[in-house]
């Protein structure tokens, strides 16, 4: 079918509810559109004329919904079309009911008689009005008695049920579950269409639209397929309930949003069918997907927001209304990458000993007293943010603003504004990123669709966890699954709570944000069952460790997870999201939980009011996306199925390198000397056995220590992972607080810190009594977000670091995080090891990773006796009642209240409040984008690329960090030039990430990695030849002398061109060098999508075919014209200026992409829409 124009792309209106629809027998018709079904298929048409007026003198109201519903107009072969009804809002309705053309005029009801037995595959009167909890169904209007035994259409054996409910009820007053062996295969079928099981027709109705065919063969369920802004006409998919019932869920999350979205354009029926036959076509098609929403944390968000601002100026100069610019989709951008650790400890650590301290004590005071502002609100309704009800965790988004808890004073329990070091760090944090926090700060002010997480609020991952995440959403009146896709590797935390989310490129989240889906291989979907139940001593990270282990042995990489079996109902919520956020590390897409019981236990006590929890659950259980956990016998199939038994888990560390090499704590001692033994490798740091017992002596605050291979000198319980798990967090607590109260310390000389993922967890941790006696032991709350875990840590002191270098000592680092390489936490500290949070102060407390639990004692009390980790370990049933007590309902709303007043300096910030944002020309942070300087109000006719040349001749496997470097600015690059020219010093140049806000510099940083390899120059360095001077140049500064000359730029390539980690500015950057086309021999293919979305042509030698082999030097000019009617996969010729002629593929997939390309870009392509 032909490409939509730029006027008629689908927007967020192709999420709404259904127009009228009506059903006739077609069986020999084929269905609209362009795909075939495959035989037996049945056709179906739509037979409704043009909308009637709202005037109609026609139009009836529907009766009230209590009373029994009223014949309805009749009508039939050959009479007029049913005319509208109006809902009793007022709005536009559904039509009148129809069984089909054929169908003759219907008769009032009449009292039941007795009818005989009925045939298993064949539907009754008694189908349909079987008993269940929510009472007996009523009477369908829509299909009257006919004669003989069934209410169905004499001619086509089409059945209709139409039922009409106020909003009020839920979902099972209209899928009741029948008891009789016909209604069970009428109970078994699935309700596919999960975005038109409810409809919000207008103000107070619901409506519930089932179409179900029975023949001879077989039941089958027919879902409609909402067609998008630019089709009238409605097309139905044919859908078999076994196709569905074996499907696995995170599958059928992606079937709903095919089915939903699905627009014949960017979503196709042929994308529909390929997910429906996943068995099959598994790993080897793509498939387009639209999630529910976007999450961006702050380094990947900047670029995103840069562009929707550039974005309004460019639809203003066109003429069109910049106020008309939002995101598509909801968008919430957490600001969590910035904060270092500027001050860990403050004097408060030398308070006095609390003593035996009531661990209830705390939850007995009054919390601070404060009334909450309201905030718009961020449901997804009609009044996109004009109302000031802010209902939390309702069915709308949460707050705009978002803040972390005030907290105690961690020895008297009193209110205090907020932990000293968190008060001096949030102060640097706002400090020197003030310019960013701003443009922030306007973003969330101007643009509907975007909330923005202020500092000090909690990392991406968890804010989206404890505060975004939905479960079910409502658009418009549609329900459909929550589902998320973010910039952040730790979005697929989400997942174990049933809400399918993963990490992606700033390209992909940002093209999201404009419209467009994202597009994924159909995974294979490897199916691990847990069974059995873990020990008392086993934490969630040992779980954690256990199934990363497990996994990676299996290998997952690319593939998508689903854990089923009754292991499961034993993991708690934050269990399972601790699992879903290390996927990343053992190379899974995502590892997805279905809802099930546990799942709807945990958002009763996170705040989820009772008619949402009814609603979330009916409506799960509806469409077939809710997980049984009381029965497990119509599990789905799977790729693969892998076992793992909870009882062979044992409590264990992940290191010294890397995650994935986990360590039974019993032996860990022997591991550690087997690892000093080793060749420096993944594990080994090859000390000499008569070295490896050497200690250093180190003076430190007045008294002297003894430092050896082994000494822990870094203790973090970090903000990522597992912090937001409430039991594992308050172990930790326990063991603190028998710790202090048994006598012992940790050595001051450790680096202790304490960076929770929220407030939630501080609040948690005050409630219940033992956030003091972590403050005892050194771990204090440093402040909330990424700090230890990726390197944001304090330096050691100079004591310490001398020590170690003196030795040559391997000293060790024990953090709760998910990411353990080597020198990530600091470049003296060779060994990490990942642990859990009560393992992590056990550790801090011995001084060592070189100990034996179980026969080796922490230390001695004050009267000389030795104290065991068993001594003070805390019992499952301590945690547990301790998390009753304060992980409830109360917890979640006294939170809320804190949320909603606001962080102090963000609401401090000055931001301005005009519609387009005020560029400042002096900031080397933020800078409009040249992207739309070039843009006119419809797209041009395709130009011919003539006498190119070539900018730079690379080889195989060039990486996005080859073509765009995230490091730091080398003091010779055109970047440094351009950032000292402008007044700045070297020491300010930061680096090229976080300056992503910034065109003039980004471009600069483009093809500036020292380590790339251009065959012009022969050796790796960022330099290329500028032919018609014939002098050697920074890339920059030769593509700005050819953009000076009129001269087109391509790019000559070998395999992979653009493999690694996606990233926008690898398309960027060569856009805005004037590079027209990169030609190689294979793409990685989310770099090609990225080249395409800038309006730069990938295209692709034909296969056996390279530079070599055509014997192209680079040195030639290059010649190409396009096609009127480009289509994807079109071959070109190419000729060069020594004559040459050869072919090229146009590497383009599908219409989407060439219509992209026409226009300039996605960019182009969206601003033409809104002008």
């Amino acid at each position: 079918m032909d490409a939509p124009s730029a006027g008629q792309f689908p927007s967020a209106a192709r999420r709404r509810g259904p127009p009228a629809l009506a059903w006739s027998r077609s069986a020999g018709v084929r269905a609209s559109g362009s795909s075939r079904f495959p035989e037996p298929a049945l056709r179906a048409r739509c037979t409704l004329g043009p909308r009637a007026s709202r005037r109609d003198p026609r139009a009836v109201r529907p009766p009230p919904p209590e009373a029994p519903l009223s014949p309805q107009p009749r009508w039939g072969r050959g009479r007029k079309k049913p005319p509208f009804v109006r809902d009793r809002g007022g709005g536009r309705g559904l039509p009148q009911p129809v069984v089909c053309s054929a169908v003759q005029p219907c008769a009032p009801p009449s009292p039941p008689r007795p009818r005989p037995a009925v045939k298993a595959d064949r539907w009754s009167d008694s189908a349909r009005t079987a008993s269940c909890s929510a009472g007996p169904r009523p009477q369908c209007a829509a299909v009257s008695p006919l004669k003989g035994r069934e209410k169905r259409c004499g001619f086509c054996k089409w059945t209709v049920l139409f039922s009409s409910r106020p909003a009020g009820l839920t979902l099972s007053r209209v899928l009741p579950t029948h008891d009789n062996e016909s209604a069970q295969k009428m109970a078994r079928l699935s309700v596919l269409a999960l975005a038109s099981v409810l409809y919000q027709v207008g103000a107070g109705t619901l409506r519930t639209v089932r179409v179900m065919v029975a023949n001879s063969a077989k039941l089958r369920a027919y879902q409609r397929c909402v067609s998008g802004g630019f089709h009238q006409r409605q097309t139905l998919f044919l859908v078999s309930s076994v196709f569905v019932n074996v499907l696995p869920y995170s599958i059928r999350v992606l079937l709903e949003a095919a089915v939903r979205n699905c627009d014949g354009f960017l979503m196709k029926k042929e994308d529909v069918m390929n997910i429906l036959d996943w068995k099959t076509k598994q790993s080897n098609v793509e498939v387009p997907f639209f999630p529910a929403r976007v999450l961006l944390q702050d380094f990947t968000g900047i670029p995103a927001m840069v562009d929707f601002a550039a974005m309004r100026e460019a639809v203003k100069t066109l003429g069109g209304d910049p106020k008309n610019v939002h995101p598509a989709c909801p968008t919430d951008l957490t600001v969590d990458h910035s904060l270092q650790i500027d001050f860990s400890k403050c004097a408060i650590q030398n308070a006095p000993n609390p003593g035996g301290g009531d661990v209830q004590r705390a939850a007995r005071l009054s919390p601070l007293k404060a009334q909450p502002r309201k905030l718009p609100c961020r449901g997804q309704t009609a009044c996109r943010g004009s109302c000031t009800s802010g209902e939390g965790r309702g069915p709308g988004r949460a707050p705009s603003q978002i803040e972390n808890t005030p907290a105690l004073c961690p020895f008297h329990l009193q209110p205090v504004p907020e932990p000293e070091t968190v008060l001096k760090n949030q102060e640097v944090e706002f400090g020197r990123n003030r310019e960013r926090l701003q443009f922030f700060k306007w973003s969330s002010k101007v643009f509907k669709n975007v909330a923005v997480i202020p500092p000090g609020t909690g990392t991406a991952h968890q804010v989206n966890l404890e505060y975004l995440s939905r479960v079910v959403c409502e658009e418009k009146g549609v329900l459909f699954p929550d589902s998320v896709v973010g910039t952040d590797s730790h979005v697929t935390m989400v997942n174990g709570l049933g809400i399918l989310g993963w990490g992606v490129g700033g390209i992909e989240t940002e093209a999201v944000m404009l419209g467009l889906p994202v597009s994924l291989t159909l995974p294979e979907v490897v199916g691990c069952e847990l069974t059995g139940s873990s020990n008392p001593f086993v934490t969630s990270i040992d779980v954690v460790l256990g199934v990363t282990k497990h996994l990676r042995q299996v290998g997952v990489a690319g593939k998508f997870v689903e854990f089923f079996g009754s292991g499961v109902s034993q993991l708690s919520i934050v269990d399972r999201t601790t699992i879903a956020n290390m996927c990343p590390e053992y190379g899974a897409t995502l590892s997805f939980f279905p809802v099930d019981n546990v799942t709807l236990k945990h958002l009763e006590h996170t705040g989820f009011d009772k008619a949402k929890l009814e609603s979330v659950e009916t409506y799960l259980k509806a469409v077939k996306l809710f997980r049984d956990d009381q029965n497990d016998s119509g599990e789905p199939e799977y790729s693969q199925v892998i076992q793992i038994n909870l009882n062979s888990i044992v409590p264990s560390v992940s290191g010294p390198k890397r995650p994935q090499d986990r360590v039974a704590v019993t032996d860990m001692k022997n591991d550690f000397r087997a690892c000093l033994n080793e060749k420096v490798g993944f594990r080994g740091f090859q000390i000499a056995a008569e070295k490896q017992d050497d200690a250093v002596s180190l003076h430190y605050e007045g008294r002297d220590y003894q430092l050896s291979h082994g000494s822990v000198v870094i203790a973090a319980v970090t903000s990522c992972t597992n912090n937001c798990n409430p039991s594992v967090m308050l172990a930790a607590g326990l063991l603190a607080k028998k710790a202090v109260e048994a006598g012992l310390r940790v050595k001051p000389y450790i680096r202790t810190s304490l960076s929770p993922g929220s407030g939630m967890v501080t609040h948690y941790l005050s409630s219940s009594g033992v956030l003091p006696y972590l403050s005892r032991l050194g771990f204090e709350i440093v402040g909330y977000g990424c700090s230890t875990c990726v390197g944001n840590t304090a330096p050691l002191s100079e004591a310490v670091l001398n020590a170690v270098k003196q030795g040559d000592l391997v000293t060790c680092g024990v953090l709760s995080g998910n990411k353990n390489f080597e020198g990530r936490l600091c470049d003296c500290v060779r060994a990490n090891y990942l642990a859990s949070p009560p393992l992590v102060v056990a550790y801090a407390i011995a001084g060592t990773v070189n100990i034996d639990f179980q026969t080796e004692p922490l230390g001695t009390d004050p009267a000389g006796k030795n104290i065991y980790l068993h001594d003070i370990w805390p019992s499952r049933e301590e945690v547990h009642q301790i998390e009753e007590e304060h992980v409830i309902l109360s917890m979640f709303k006294a939170l809320k209240e804190k949320i909603e007043m606001g962080n102090k300096r963000w609401s401090c910030l000055e931001a301005p409040d005009s519609v387009l944002f005020p560029w400042d020309l002096k900031s080397t942070y933020i800078r409009c984008p040249s992207f739309f300087d070039k843009l006119t109000k419809e797209p041009a006719a395709l130009q011919p690329i003539e006498n190119a040349h070539v900018l730079l001749h690379l080889g195989d496997c060039v990486t996005t960090d080859h073509i765009s470097p995230a490091g730091s600015i080398a003091r010779s690059s055109a970047a440094a030039k351009y950032l000292t020219n402008r007044g700045l010093t070297p020491r300010e140049f930061n680096s090229y990430g976080a300056r992503r806000g910034n065109d003039a510099v980004m471009t600069r940083g483009t093809f500036a990695n020292i380590k790339l390899f251009n065959k012009f120059i022969g050796k790796p360095a960022p330099k290329t030849i500028h032919f018609p001077s014939g002098q050697t140049l920074d890339v920059f500064e030769a593509a700005e002398l050819y953009q000076k000359e009129g001269i087109p730029l391509i790019i000559l390539a070998g395999k992979k061109y653009g493999s690694g980690n996606s990233r926008d500015w690898a398309a960027k950057g060569p856009y805005l060098l004037g590079v027209k086309a990169v030609l190689a021999e294979s793409y990685e293919k989310i770099h090609k999508d990225h080249l395409i979305g800038m309006g730069v042509a990938p295209l692709q030698f034909l296969p056996g075919q390279s530079t070599g082999s055509l014997g192209l030097s680079g040195r030639e000019t290059f010649s190409l014209a396009f096609p009127e009617e480009l289509s994807p996969g079109v071959t070109l010729n190419i000729k060069t200026s020594t004559g040459k002629v050869f072919s090229v593929i146009a590497s383009f997939e599908n219409d989407v992409e060439v219509t992209l390309y026409k226009h300039g870009g996605l960019l182009n392509f969206v601003a033409r829409k809104f002008s």
